[in-house]
């Protein structure tokens, strides 16, 4: 064994200890392997930078920003919204749901982009369900993975399948070849964490809390929104907030009420409840109930309701200090008409040491009163530079944030989507993916609707420090001899075998291969080989290259798949997370590619 093979195998065996281990932070590691490479003089020094510049890093920070933009225009709240509406609350039909969605969507564009159309949307439907997003976000990008087993253009890896095959001669497959392989892979993916999600998938919040997390963990506001209908025939009909003893009687916050798809925030306390309307109420379980028997209201069902007061990025908390020898000190919130001045909702009052939830409308207001207050982001921005309140959190909601009557956000999308298709079929004519989103971005920037300052807060740069650090390694495996080395040995070690042991070594050659370099490159080394192999061996040569590109998407045990290190941010995951899924999802897409295939072509 030459001396550059054995330094890139021990450089790859530290990389492994350092991910597995959780040692340090993934992006340190993934810089230390670069750095490691060019001490040892495995890569150039222009090689081990040029990660940083490459296709997979600016296609990734283009879905980055393209998120952020569905983000923007509402567009995920809908999807979040239908998703919750037809799978309800639980985790197993949420999981169920969301993945056929994204296992479709990536069957005909890539995975990477199916998951960043998607997670938006994921990251809302944990909201509006209470399922932590570390729960949903796992199953839902190894299925976007799966799904690119689909069809022939669903993967990267089985698009260069089909140029490598018809550059030595052999007949492409078509469109759907692979389908009876990919369908299967689907459907064991999205049942095996239905059934066994609960085992294997962490439970993590995430560690860092934003201000308004501190707020809510440090004042206890109630935080669950009750959504209820008023039908024709009940009492409340006719009445306002005032004379149904909202407050008095029930402890009980109107905060939002919702007709004919139009949402009023905080309305005011003479506003009369009229049938087909759709209340939001903040409070607690038992007083809800005892209100919505009184009268005869009914319960809107999680994710149907037209006003999602707690996922909507217009919306939030604040706490509010009235300021010393302000004009409103010694008024109340009564005498203010607070709540339409102001256009918020006043839930806690602290003056002094005294701490008031209830009946807070006649108490008057003394300097240095603390407030917690829940409205619209453009509200508190006011309550801001109002001279009678000091802001004690910072304002959170971006401006601009829309949800209906954004046309051109809605177009933007459209554009965006039409260019990740696009791009699988653009690849044939020397555009890139990467181009094709880079172009998206654009495309959202030049019609204002991701601001160009926002663009930089979009982008995780950890998760692009770990891919454009792992980079390298995949160039000083080619370059110093260690995949061919490794192929090799694997084709001698397999020369004599049955049938089904040589197909499971290519399956498991293939597999290795994509967790240390791109699943591209492992495509690109191991077909020409499985190629050479098939005719040694007397093997369809044509069904062990199908082989090969299959499981060159096999990359579920490690962060360094695309779709897997975009979901660490968002899911708070930790490299260890991923092992025990990942291992059985690996054993699982192996065994039934290679019986398939086996079926189909040996």
């Amino acid at each position: 064994m030459e001396t550059e093979i054995l330094l890139t195998l021990l450089v790859v065996a530290a990389a492994a200890v350092l991910f597995i281990s959780g040692a340090v932070r993934v992006d340190v590691a993934a810089v230390f392997v670069t750095l490691a490479l060019a001490w040892l003089g495995l890569v150039t020094p222009a090689q081990a930078l040029s990660g940083f510049s490459s296709s997979a890093v600016i296609a990734m920070l283009s879905v980055m920003v393209l998120g952020r933009g569905l983000d923007r225009t509402g567009v995920t709240i809908r999807i979040a919204r239908a998703i919750v509406g037809f799978a309800g609350i639980g985790e197993r039909r949420l999981i169920a749901a969301a993945s056929i969605v994204a296992g479709s969507l990536s069957a005909f564009m890539q995975s990477v982009g199916a998951t960043a159309v998607f997670l938006p949307s994921l990251l809302r439907v944990s909201s509006l369900s209470g399922v932590p997003a570390s729960r949903l976000l796992l199953p839902v990008g190894y299925a976007a993975t799966l799904g690119g087993t689909i069809s022939m253009v669903g993967a990267g890896t089985l698009i260069i399948l089909n140029d490598l095959l018809s550059q030595q001669g052999y007949a492409p497959f078509g469109l759907f070849a692979v389908t009876p392989v990919g369908v299967p892979l689907l459907i064991a993916g999205i049942a095996f964490f239905c059934f066994f999600g609960d085992r294997v998938l962490p439970r993590r919040e995430k560690v860092r809390l934003s201000p308004q997390e501190e707020l809510i963990r440090t004042w206890c506001p109630p935080c669950v929104i009750f959504y209820l209908r008023v039908p024709a025939g009940s009492p409340l009909v006719g009445m306002t907030r005032e004379a149904a003893h909202m407050i008095s009687r029930y402890n009980l916050h109107l905060i939002s009420l919702a007709e004919r798809g139009e949402v009023v925030y905080t309305p005011w306390r003479y506003t009369r409840f009229a049938a087909g309307q759709e209340l939001g109420i903040l409070g607690h379980d038992p007083d809800v109930e005892r209100f919505m028997d009184d009268f005869g209201l009914e319960w809107v069902r999680a994710g149907e309701s037209t006003a999602n007061v707690m996922a909507d990025p217009n919306v939030g908390f604040a706490e509010v200090i009235v300021r010393p020898y302000g004009e409103i000190v010694g008024k109340t919130l009564r005498d203010l008409e607070f709540r339409v001045t102001y256009g918020v909702e006043v839930l806690i009052l602290l003056s002094g040491t005294e701490e008031q939830r209830q009946n807070l409308a006649d108490r008057p207001l003394q300097a240095g009163d603390a407030m917690v207050v829940l409205g619209r982001w453009e509200r508190l921005r006011a309550l801001a530079t109002n001279r009678n309140f000091v802001l004690a959190t910072p304002v959170e909601g971006r401006a601009g944030v829309r949800e209906r009557g954004a046309p051109a956000a809605v177009l933007c999308f459209v554009a965006a989507v039409l260019c990740f298709v696009a791009a699988v079929g653009l690849t044939y004519t020397g555009l890139s993916i990467a181009t094709s989103l880079l172009s998206g971005v654009l495309a959202m920037i030049l019609l204002g609707v991701v601001p160009v300052g926002e663009v930089y807060r979009a982008i995780d740069w950890r998760t692009l420090t770990l891919i454009a650090g792992l980079l390298p390694l995949g160039i000083a495996m080619e370059t110093s001899g260690a995949a061919r080395f490794i192929a090799d040995q694997t084709a001698d070690l397999v020369a004599g075998y049955p049938t089904l042991l040589i197909l499971v070594a290519v399956a498991l050659l293939a597999t290795a291969f994509s967790l240390v370099i791109s699943n591209i490159a492992a495509t690109v080394i191991l077909v020409p080989l499985a190629l050479v192999m098939a005719g040694s061996f007397g093997l369809d040569p044509r069904g062990l290259a199908l082989l090969v590109g299959i499981c060159t998407s096999n990359s579920f045990l490690l962060p360094t798949h695309p779709v897997n290190a975009l979901l660490m941010g968002p899911g708070n995951y930790r490299p260890r997370d991923y092992i025990v899924p990942g291992s059985v999802m690996t054993v699982v897409f192996i065994l039934i590619a290679v019986g398939i295939v086996s079926l189909l072509y040996f």
